[in-house]
Parts: structure tokens; C-alpha cells; sequence
């Protein structure tokens, strides 16, 4: 589009005006929007997602028949609440809507899926294996041992881990007891609810086998509290927390319907799986595991069965396109790794009689199977292998999203589409993966900050008025991501200007309604509830981490107060601090200097001659109290689990050298 960026400020002002003043399509903007906060869907919308209905094969119905097979017993009315604040957490009746054709406001892709991760219920998926499917974002599977049972992936949280095991209980699991709990890979939502199934004393006395591969402890808990903060906002973008369930709000997020945020736990394992091809007999059934750290998680394990003929592909492998890069913020994923770990998957355990995984329904007969593993291979190893030549042409990233493309015979099955995952993103996750952040481009090499350009931008462009004017027109031609780019700057320029906002709103509700990635539908529905309503994500309350943190090495904590330091505040101080903690009997020097957090434990090492000006006894326990402000501070000040030897005024002086974290920090305004 040729707009005021290609003219003198007059001429752009001149004819921007008398485009608003002769287009007919320019009647004054349509502002109002549903009970849900949303805009109608434009007739471009409308267009988009009907030509959708046209490229994939809907007549397929042999998903939904999966999706149905093996219903024990469905559960009605589910509802969970947040066992403090009863906040409602998971909620499957408010999805009831998800019935018949989709809606206009719905891509019809995404629809599907919705509705295939619809009923909650428990699924027999051949004798001696189970899952518990949509009472949470993942799938609980369940094993039956010789002496118990064995659980794979117990929930998110202790609320819906509750819900499930109550229900198993009545169901399934009668009077033999749990003896053995699998985490598959260190995403919380495979291990969060664990403490709902199994007590600590059943846990610290060993009677429950605890399997996970190597490093889940140091992934599941860095994961969740060094960037907690940030990862925690960026994900109620990714994964719509201020938003309500409707057709014009969350349908699906492609894995499963939310994310239950309630109260977590982590209990440590007690076997740990380390390599490929490890054989374990557990609780009388063999297991065959597979290493596959550094493709879906760090630390993930996949499992064949052999006296079932069975694999559980853990997230390894999904019913759909998976996050090579994921939203909310994570490490970037080995694309190329990820491929051939399903490769060495088809070669060893192809002839699987079934495979279930830690999402979805599963998947039935060899050809089938078979079909599916390459299918899912060669999507990732497309999208490695095409984004590898591209930069090898010189591509950028954007260019690079913007020209991939895959093939007809990976684009047309269901498995493989981009419900959570895209093709654009993960293509850019690639570039990030070998070349980093910079495109070689010397203008990107140092830019300036987004609001110093942004307002540069409009007063070239002829003010504010005229870029909001010449936006409406291009929103009228459907043309909503140009406009989303250009009013972008006009709200970081001039974050008060109304019209702005509302024109960038309904330009987010156009993109979000003709996205197949449940994520990417979040993302902008999320960006459009905070233009018109400002932030209102709930705050991640810190007390629910709680049974996280008590699992979590000191070490980890420390590196957190290390990333908390602010570089100004430190800036001139020298300062050696010693932390005893008295209850795990461990002790580390805090070494400030140079703006920078080193620390270490001791006994130190003959080099290191730290000498700290002040002693910091406490329990580990007390600084769990002051991390997750369920203590306060008065009566830890005056606690028996507390003393300071040395310095009070060094001990300010380090602690007055941290920055106060910005939980709910703006995104889609400066």
C-alpha cells in the first residue's frame, strides 16, 4: 500500500482526507461489540474461513470416531474451582457451544479441533491402559500394574489433579493403589497435580516409584521460577487467561480448551531414565524408554510397551503442528533433533498396535500409525531443511514466514495442522536456532526504542488523525495486518488516542477469528481485551508455586536473586553476604560486585577468600514464607527461624540492591 509513508506531509493529509470524505465503505466506525467484548466478524473474515472449508478435507470423519472410541464413562458438568480464592480454574460446560458448523467468528479449522477436545471422560484404550482426557490441558494416562496402578503425567494443578483422581477412583482405580507416577517431561502440566494422587509420606517413604528422565528437576523448576514473572504475563497472552469461553473468545487452545492456573506441586523422582533403549520392569510392566530432551522439553522421555504392543509418544508427538518456538517465551527447540527422535520412533516402535500421547486421543492400526510418525517427521524436518536453505539464500525471517510453504501431502492431514504451533513461527524459531536475533541488516542492528520510532513515524505520516484515517480505509479492504502494523505505532506514539486503540482492537478480532492456532487466536483476542480494557490478567499468585519451591534446589533460588539485581542500584558496591540454611544444612557466600551476583558454597575453594561482613541464618522454609508473601514480614523479622550475625547495614545495603519485578507489565501499549 502507497500511503502518507511514500508522500510529503501535505499530500498525505490532503488525500488521506479526501479518501475518508469520498469512500463510501468509510461510515463512521462500527465501535460496538458483543457481551464478550469483540467485534463482529468483517465480510472478509467471513470470506477467509469459508475458503478454509474448501482446502481441507472436512468429509474426513475418522478423528471424531478416535476421539469417541473406548468411552468408559463421560464426566457431566465438570467445573473446578481454586481450593483458596474459588476462582473457577477449568470449566467444560462453558464450552457447550461447541456444536454444528463453526461460526464466522471461528476458523472453521480451529472449530474442529475444539470440538474433538470435547468430552471429559475416562477412555479405555486397549485392555491394561486408560486416559483421563479434558480434565485438564493434558492427558492423563493410566497403566495397570501387577500391584497398582501406574499414572502418567497426574494434571496441572492439585485442583484438577483432585478432580481426576476422585474420579479414577470411582471409575477405575477401586481398592488397588497408586504404585507408580511417570512425569513424561518437565512441563508443568505434567506433573503439577502429582501431589493429589500420592501424599508426601507416601512420597517420602518410597512406597510410590517416581520416574522422569535426567534434569527434569533442574527444567521443571527454572522454568517456573527464574522467568516466572514474565513467562507468566507472556502466557496469558499465549494461552488467553482474561479471556471467557465463547465464539468470539476462547474455543481452544489446539492442545486442549485452557490452562488450569491453580496450586502446583513437584515431588523429586527417584528413578531417572538417562538414556535411550533403558529397560525397566515396573511394577510387573516392561517399559522400553526413549530419550527425547531437547525437541518438545529439555527433559522429556517417550515409552514403548511391549506386552501391550503400545507407545506413549509423550508431546513429542501430537494431534497437531507442535511449538518449535513457543510464545509465552522458551528455549528454542532442536527442529532437526525433533525430527529424527520421531524417525528412530517409526523405525524401532512403527508396527505399535497404538499409540496414546500426553494430548489428545490416540491413534489406531499399524498404516495408520506409520502415515502419522512420517507425517510428523517430515513436517518438522520440512520446516528445518526449508528455512535452512532459505537463509541460505540470504532470506530474513520474515521473508522466510512469508514464502514457506508445505507441501499438499503435509498440509492436508488434520495431525499436522497449526492448532498450536504455525508453520510462520516455527519457520522463524529455525532462523533463532542457528543465526540468532540479528538478520545482518545494520539498520536492526541497533534500533531505536519502539515508542522514540513510533512517534517519529506519525508526525512523518501527517499526524495522528491521518494515519487512524488512512488505517480505517485499509481495515475496510481487509488488508488487518498492515493495519495492525500501522496503528501499532500510532498507539505507542499516542497511547491515549481513542480511536487508535478501538481500530486496532477490532483489527486483532479480524486476525483472530481467521487464525487455525488456538495460540495465535489468544494472542490477539488477548491484545484486544487490553485496548479496550486495559490490563486486567489476574496476578500470578506466588503461594500457589508453594509445592514447587520446596522441591526446588537453593542454587536455583540464588540464580533468581542474581537476575533481580538491579545494575544501578549496585552500581560502586562491594558486599560479601553469607546465607546459612539451617534446616538443610547448607551455606553459600553472596559475593555483589561489579553490579554483579556470583555466589558460592562452601567450604570455598582455596582461591576464594570471601570474606562476608554479615551472617544470614535461616530455614529454607522461611525464605519459601518471603518468596510467596505467605509469611509476614514482622513475624519473620521476630522468627526463631531467623538471625543476623554481622552487618544490618551491608544486609540493607545488598537487599536494597534489587529491583522490584513488574508482574503484569504493559505489552500492547508502552
Amino acid at each position: 500500500m502507497n500511503y502518507a509513508l511514500q508522500r510529503n506531509t501535505l499530500l498525505a493529509t490532503l488525500s488521506s482526507l479526501l479518501l475518508v470524505a469520498c469512500d463510501p465503505t468509510s461510515a463512521p466506525l462500527d465501535n460496538r461489540v458483543s457481551d464478550s467484548g469483540n467485534s463482529a466478524p468483517s465480510s472478509y473474515t467471513v470470506q477467509h474461513n469459508q475458503a478454509v472449508l474448501k482446502q481441507l478435507p472436512f468429509s474426513d470423519t475418522r478423528d471424531f470416531e478416535e476421539a469417541e472410541r473406548g468411552l468408559v464413562v463421560a464426566a457431566d458438568n465438570l467445573v473446578v474451582k481454586h481450593s483458596s480464592n474459588d476462582n473457577t480454574i477449568w470449566d467444560m460446560p462453558a464450552y457447550a457451544f461447541i456444536q454444528g458448523d463453526a461460526p464466522a467468528s471461528v476458523n472453521p479449522s480451529l472449530w474442529r479441533q475444539a470440538k474433538l477436545n470435547g468430552t471429559p471422560g475416562l477412555y479405555q484404550v486397549k485392555e491394561g491402559i486408560w486416559q483421563l482426557r479434558n480434565f485438564d490441558l493434558a492427558t492423563v494416562s493410566i497403566i495397570e500394574g501387577e500391584k497398582g496402578w501406574i499414572i502418567v503425567d497426574p494434571n496441572t494443578s492439585l485442583e484438577t489433579g483432585a478432580s481426576a483422581y476422585r474420579f479414577l477412583k470411582q471409575h477405575l482405580l477401586k481398592d488397588k493403589p497408586i504404585s507408580t507416577i511417570i512425569f513424561t517431561h518437565s512441563h508443568i502440566d505434567h506433573f503439577g497435580g502429582v501431589a493429589s494422587y500420592i501424599s508426601d509420606q507416601q512420597y517420602q517413604s518410597g512406597e510410590v516409584t517416581i520416574v522422569a528422565p535426567e534434569g527434569f528437576v533442574k527444567e521443571a523448576s527454572s522454568e517456573n521460577i527464574m522467568l516466572g514473572t514474565a513467562m507468566t504475563r507472556r502466557a496469558g497472552y499465549q494461552y488467553g487467561s482474561s479471556l471467557k469461553p465463547g465464539p468470539r473468545g476462547n474455543v481452544d487452545l489446539g492442545l486442549g480448551k485452557s490452562v488450569p492456573f491453580g496450586t502446583a506441586s513437584l515431588f523429586v523422582p527417584n528413578k531417572t531414565i538417562s538414556e535411550t533403549g533403558e529397560r525397566h520392569i515396573i511394577d510387573g510392566v516392561e517399559f522400553i524408554f526413549q530419550i527425547a530432551s531437547g525437541t518438545e522439553a529439555p527433559a522429556e522421555f517417550t515409552f514403548y510397551l511391549p506386552q501391550h504392543n503400545a507407545f506413549c509418544g509423550a508431546e513429542v508427538i501430537s494431534r497437531t503442528m507442535h511449538n518449535i518456538y513457543t510464545l509465552r517465551g522458551a528455549k528454542v527447540r532442536d527442529a532437526l533433533l525433533w525430527s529424527q527422535t520421531i524417525d528412530d520412533m517409526l523405525q524401532n516402535y512403527g508396527q505399535s498396535e497404538v499409540i496414546f500421547n500426553s494430548h489428545h486421543w490416540p491413534i489406531w492400526g499399524q498404516q495408520r500409525i506409520r502415515n502419522y510418525l512420517e507425517s510428523q517427521r517430515d513436517t518438522y524436518k520440512f520446516i528445518h531443511d526449508q528455512t535452512v536453505g532459505m537463509i541460505l539464500q540470504g532470506m530474513t525471517p520474515n521473508e522466510i514466514a512469508h514464502n514457506i510453504q508445505l507441501p499438499e501431502s503435509l498440509n492436508q492431514p488434520f495431525y499436522s495442522r497449526g492448532y498450536y504451533g504455525t508453520l510462520q513461527h516455527n519457520a522463524k524459531a529455525v532462523y533463532q536456532y542457528y543465526m540468532g536475533w540479528y538478520d545482518s541488516n545494520p539498520a536492526n542492528l541497533h534500533p531505536l526504542p519502539t515508542t522514540e520510532t513510533s512517534s517519529k513515524y506519525i508526525k512523518l505520516m501527517g499526524g495522528i488523525d491521518v494515519v487512524v484515517a488512512n488505517a480505517r480505509i485499509a481495515f475496510d479492504q481487509g488488508e488487518y495486518q498492515w493495519v495492525a502494523e500501522l496503528l501499532n505505532k500510532a498507539v505507542f506514539a499516542q497511547p491515549s488516542h481513542q480511536g487508535a486503540k478501538t481500530l486496532l482492537a477490532n483489527t486483532y478480532d479480524q486476525l483472530a477469528y481467521q487464525a487455525e492456532s488456538g495460540p495465535w487466536r489468544s494472542e490477539y483476542l488477548t491484545a484486544a481485551h487490553e485496548l479496550r480494557n486495559g490490563i486486567t490478567a489476574p496476578i500470578m499468585d506466588t503461594a500457589d508455586a508453594k509445592g514447587i519451591f520446596t522441591r526446588t534446589p537453593i542454587r536455583t533460588f540464588l540464580e533468581t536473586i542474581a537476575v533481580n539485581i538491579d545494575g544501578e542500584k549496585a552500581d560502586g558496591k562491594t558486599l560479601a553476604i553469607e546465607m546459612v540454611f539451617t534446616d538443610v544444612n547448607e551455606t553459600y557466600v553472596l559475593s555483589l560486585n561489579n553490579s554483579v551476583l556470583n555466589f558460592y558454597q562452601r567450604p570455598l575453594t582455596a582461591n576464594n577468600r570471601l570474606q562476608p561482613s554479615v551472617t544470614l541464618s535461616l530455614t529454607k522454609g522461611l525464605l519459601l514464607d518471603l518468596m510467596t508473601g505467605t509469611g509476614d514480614l514482622k513475624s519473620t523479622l521476630l522468627s526463631e527461624q531467623l538471625s543476623v550475625d554481622g552487618s544490618l547495614l551491608d544486609l540493607l545495603s545488598f537487599f536494597g540492591s534489587m529491583r522490584e519485578t513488574q508482574e503484569n507489565f504493559p505489552i500492547v501499549t508502552p
